[in-house]
């Protein structure tokens, strides 16, 4: 039997109103309403992208069926003795089956999952260096099929895969829609196999479609028992389900009422649980960050005193066994001050499914609060735009308006610290700081951030968010320059020791994710954002301490 995933609110001020929304949800039969995907949930006028986006409702019930195919396509993989399986994706493509990795890792037998979704040069490179290709398998992960970084990453393995064998695409499997480029191309380049996910499931929805479960089950996940937790989520929220028993729709309901006031919704967890965070992130950003509005996830940042916390933020806190005792003091004394405070326990690895089926419900049903489209990204498409100018015109052509990109050194402390503080000066009411690292995402590197943030929260009691670029363009990247204007961006780039040349393209790793931060620079100052762009030069950990000690 399964136990039921504890949840618990406290909301203080704010329960009576969720109640009240969950009650006239019930009256006006809104999860009858949501499984028969009316778009007046969220729109008072028919939109296509929001009924084509609502087939992740379904997916619990599929992954029988997805499943029979999925442990064909594992054994064959095992029988050839693949030890890799480098995963090459941005945003729901990645961020799902990461989840997954580092939540269960591979299970003994099974090949190690590796994630690539940054285009810096040395982070491509440590993935190569890392593996035997002849026993590696690449999945070449995409919806629209035409993602800029999965192609690159694509064409730069392919070039390498053709010089061992004169099988590669026996080394190759694509995740994508049906009829999508990468489905041509694979069919072309005769890959291993092609896994087509359901047109009507968006990227950051898709993790318990093939684009999640299909890495879940190369590490050995037990995808049944995932099912399992997926669906009890689902019964409770069913078209015939009673709105006020729904723990998701409440939840919901509490995301959308508190964000009205409350917009930086924090998250502490235990360890082992983060990297389910990460994806939740995504999930919560690009659904709700839009039209000036948003909710601000806060991840992975260290504990203030309680009192240094302005009424800005609902808090949540989700526990596995190990840390339930360690950290109830500290919601406690939350509690005590007021403050909204939602506790999560996970009792298993597998309840992972059934708290993507709850936050997903969860985030949706937020959007009706919001009145904002969940199942769009609206925003996203300008720095793709602007980075695709960049790449064919060179980084010269980068101008706004005729506002030339400015770019500060750390090795400058006098000039750089009044920088620093006349951006943060800017700081409106309910700010928030964004760190945006262009930067290979090593752990020494991500350290030397981490300083860093605590230093900008310590310093101004703002909150912080961090995000490795390009990555964070396909998950926060939304929120930055669709959602509040409150936001301050501090971007940090390098230049690199080594550059890696993309096969069949006139430009390198190391052009595209300059062409890639330049092109959301300048698409924040056209949203009317603060930038602040600082170069660490070629010694990132040198320049990460030098910047730490400018700060203070």
């Amino acid at each position: 039997m399964t136990r039921l995933t504890e949840i618990k609110f406290f909301l203080g001020e704010y329960g009576d109103i969720v109640d009240r929304l969950v009650h006239d949800w019930k009256k006006s039969k809104y999860l009858f309403r949501l499984w028969e995907r009316d778009t007046s949930l969220w729109s008072s006028k028919p939109e296509a992208d929001i009924a084509d986006r609502l087939g992740w409702l379904e997916l619990p019930g599929k992954i029988d069926k997805e499943a029979a195919v999925i442990s064909k396509f594992v054994k064959t993989v095992r029988e050839d003795n693949i030890q890799y399986v480098i995963l090459l994706g941005m945003g729901g493509s990645s961020l799902g089956p990461e989840m997954f990795s580092k939540t269960f890792g591979e299970k003994p037998g099974f090949p190690e999952l590796i994630v690539l979704d940054s285009t810096h040069p040395a982070a491509v490179l440590a993935v190569e260096n890392k593996i035997d290709i002849e026993r590696a398998l690449f999945l070449v992960c995409s919806k629209s099929g035409t993602t800029l970084e999965t192609l690159s990453f694509f064409r730069y393995f392919w070039e390498k895969v053709i010089k061992i064998t004169k099988r590669p695409g026996d080394h190759f499997t694509a995740i994508t829609d049906p009829g999508s480029p990468l489905a041509s191309l694979a069919e072309k380049q005769n890959f291993r196999a092609v896994f087509l996910a359901p047109p009507d499931v968006g990227g950051r929805f898709s993790a318990l479609s093939c684009f999640g479960l299909l890495p879940a089950a190369l590490i050995g996940i037990d995808l049944e028992e995932l099912k399992t937790q997926a669906l009890s989520v689902v019964k409770k929220a069913s078209a015939e389900g009673d709105e006020e028993k729904s723990d998701s729709l409440k939840l919901g309901a509490a995301l959308g009422e508190i964000g009205r006031n409350r917009d930086k919704i924090t998250f502490f967890v235990s360890p082992s649980l983060l990297s389910f965070i990460n994806w939740l992130e995504q999930l919560i950003a690009e659904s709700l960050g839009k039209n000036g509005k948003g909710i601000i996830p806060i991840v992975n940042e260290i504990q203030l005193p309680v009192k240094n916390y302005r009424p800005e933020r609902l808090f949540v806190f989700l526990y596995d066994d190990s840390e339930i005792k360690a950290s109830r003091s500290f919601e406690n004394k939350l509690r005590e001050e007021s403050h909204p405070v939602i506790s999560i326990k996970v009792n298993s690895k597998h309840e992972i499914a059934r708290e993507i089926m709850r936050w997903e419900i969860a985030v949706a049903a937020a959007g009706s609060v919001l009145k904002v489209n969940p199942f769009n990204q609206p925003d996203v498409q300008l720095t793709k735009a602007l980075t695709s100018g960049f790449i064919s015109k060179g980084i010269g052509s980068a101008k706004n308006n005729g506002e030339v990109l400015k770019e500060y050194e750390v090795g400058h402390p006098g000039f750089l610290s009044s920088t620093l503080d006349s951006w943060l000066n800017r700081a409106q009411p309910a700010a928030y700081i964004a760190i945006q690292a262009y930067i290979a995402p090593y752990g020494k590197v991500y350290n030397g951030i981490e300083k860093i943030r605590k230093r900008l929260l310590e310093k101004t009691l703002l909150a912080t968010t961090l995000g490795f670029g390009p990555r964070f363009l396909h998950s926060t990247g939304q929120l930055h320059k669709g959602g509040p204007e409150t936001g301050l961006f501090l971007q940090l780039v390098d230049e690199p020791e080594t550059d890696l040349s993309i096969p069949g393209e006139d430009y390198t790793f190391g052009s595209l994710i300059r062409a890639q931060s330049v092109g959301d620079f300048l698409a924040l100052k056209q949203r009317n954002r603060y930038v602040l762009r600082i170069n660490l030069g070629k010694n990132v950990l040198n320049g990460l301490h030098q910047l730490a000690e400018i700060i203070g």
